[in-house]
């Protein structure tokens, strides 16, 4: 019989916080008990092993930072929706280190297709987008060098590897700017 108080939902959400302090690697079923009191064993009434665990881990992660984004960029387009998602997704990535890594681990697509939070990052990100007027295979390479400066920074600056003496939100705020001025001026290609 499951311990009182333990469910899917709060061993997923006590999974997150702990991934968010300790980083999502050192989340084990053991710390996950200990931080409840329990014996490992209590846990697999709730979840069946460590990679279900991270799983639920990254369904809740994809659901709060789409949350975050789709907050962001409501009712903006353009530059200013631009500028709102790369601030949401920074400070997602530097205020849940944890969660943030859990969106990024690969999931199996028929699993991934039972959590709604990725769809819903998809959508977001296809908004602020939709203004620049890009189709594919423009669209699909604009994202990933928008994704890939994201994440590259917000993982830099977790690790402090920033150390010129220039103001660090200066500098994001410049390479942000940069990339809208360069999603407005999207170049042909040439090969078409």
């Amino acid at each position: 019989m499951p311990r009182a108080g333990l469910t899917p939902e709060r061993v997923a959400e006590a999974a997150a916080d702990l991934a968010d302090s300790v980083g999502l690697e050192n989340v084990t079923i053991s710390a996950l008990a200990r931080s409840f009191g329990v014996a490992d064993a209590s846990l697999y009434s709730h979840v069946k092993n460590l990679r279900d665990l991270r799983i639920r881990v990254a369904f809740r992660a994809a659901s709060d930072f789409a949350d975050r984004l789709t907050a962001a960029v409501a009712g903006r387009a353009g530059r200013d929706a631009l500028i709102a998602f790369a601030n949401a997704y920074r400070a997602f990535a530097l205020e849940h280190p944890g969660r943030y890594a859990a969106t990024n681990i690969e999931i199996d697509p028929e699993v991934a297709a039972r959590s709604t939070g990725g769809a819903r990052i998809i959508e977001a990100t296809t908004a602020v987008f939709r203004a620049y007027g890009l189709g594919d295979p423009d669209l699909t390479d604009a994202i990933r060098l928008v994704r890939s400066t994201f994440h590259g920074y917000a993982s830099l600056e977790a690790i402090g590897a920033f150390r010129d003496p220039r103001d660090v939100q200066a500098s994001w705020e410049r390479g942000v700017n940069a990339l809208a001025t360069l999603l407005e001026n999207w170049p042909s290609d040439a090969s078409d």
